[in-house]
């Protein structure tokens, strides 16, 4: 019995093998918050609590099989996932279909939304670009972060053109965080900030009337508290009232009145902060906060430079998606649509940060001891 029960033992650890424990755990943890959270939000969606149990499924499977994808097939895949990324982008564009007055979507037979591929896409080109070029310095170094700014630019200006800044911005910061890994000098981005600084006022003309009045709102919610400020408004108000330990499960009255909007989406955290109080939030801020350093550790230990940027590039993602979503729920940012990473309800998010996951364990299973 012994003898037969080894190779048993043997074959399950290689099938669990390259699965993170620490990050099973914790992303365990969130999706328990997330389902207690979201069955109070969505209680008056009958079907949105179900959608959102199958979503979490599909991105838990969708990480699992990327876990076991190795480093080197995700290299090779880098170019052709790019080049239909930005293909797809440039069909929304010429054959797209409009909603609500945005252009983000693509018939293919089952409707798309291009714009979420180039949030993998983009770090996984940019990774694999600068595993060719290898350490750069000196004028070399120019050209080498010129030709990576521009394999940025093209998918960011396809983005934003839609219009989907809050998307094109996430598409940015997963691609500068490559870049900035990569080798970039604190004094250029010094630079690049301070010109960002003192060119808003030109930049400022650019801006449609709808993001012009996000960050108008931002500074002063009670300019328009009936229209724009009402969700900045709501979410602090459901916020404050929370309190230390919240007013309990399904007693959020922000929520159950129906006053707090997107409760099941990009405000989730006003939800979770209403009914579980600060207590609440510090739980999640510290389960993403392990997450977070769990990612930097596999990036800091893969083999490959292409291996360390990549796992780089997707722990900063995560980071910037709670830390943005946070911001905006706090008032502290404008209002953007960006989900809470694992909370928030919607599928392609889901699925988003699953494949990131998966590559991170990908990563951390495949890399040279």
């Amino acid at each position: 019995m012994r003898l037969s029960a080894q190779p048993q033992l043997s074959g399950i650890r290689k099938v669990f093998a390259p699965l993170d424990g620490v990050m099973i755990f914790v992303l365990m943890l969130i999706a328990a918050l997330s389902i207690v959270t979201m069955y109070s939000a969505s209680s008056d969606i009958p079907d949105r609590f179900p959608d959102h149990i199958r979503n979490l499924i599909i991105g838990f499977f969708v990480m699992l099989t990327f876990a076991y994808i190795p480093p080197q097939w995700l290299m090779k895949a880098a170019v052709p996932l790019y080049a239909l990324g930005v293909v797809l982008l440039i069909g929304v564009a010429v054959v797209g279909q409009t909603r609500l007055g945005a252009k983000r979507w693509l018939n293919l037979g089952v409707v798309i939304q291009p714009s979420e591929l180039l949030k993998i896409a983009v770090p996984l080109m940019l990774s694999y670009y600068f595993h060719l070029t290898g350490v750069i310095s000196g004028k070399r170094a120019w050209t080498a972060f010129g030709l990576a700014a521009l394999l940025l630019l093209v998918p960011f200006l396809l983005i934003a053109k839609q219009p989907d800044l809050g998307t094109a911005l996430l598409v940015v910061f997963a691609g500068s965080y490559v870049i900035f890994f990569a080798g970039l000098s604190w004094k250029v981005i010094v630079g690049l900030l301070t010109s960002a600084v003192v060119s808003f006022p030109i930049m400022w003309q650019f801006l449609k009337p709808y993001q012009r009045t996000r960050i108008e709102v931002l500074l002063n919610p009670s300019s328009d508290p009936r229209g724009a400020g009402f969700h900045i408004l709501q979410a602090e108000t459901a916020i404050g009232s929370g309190g230390w330990l919240g007013k309990g499960f399904e007693q959020g009255t922000q929520t159950h009145l129906k006053f707090l909007p997107e409760r099941s989406t990009d405000f989730l955290l006003a939800v979770l902060s209403e009914e579980f109080g600060l207590i609440g939030v510090l739980l999640l801020l510290v389960l993403y906060s392990v997450l977070i350093f769990r990612g930097l550790s596999i990036a800091h230990d893969a083999s490959t430079r292409f291996e360390r940027l990549l796992a780089g590039a997707i722990t900063m993602i995560i980071f910037t998606y709670a830390f943005v979503n946070m911001g905006m729920v706090a008032g502290m940012l404008p209002v953007v649509g960006v989900p809470l990473p694992f909370m928030s309800y919607g599928g392609t998010a889901l699925i988003t940060l699953g494949v990131g996951c998966g590559m991170l364990m990908s990563v951390r299973h495949h890399r040279i001891r």
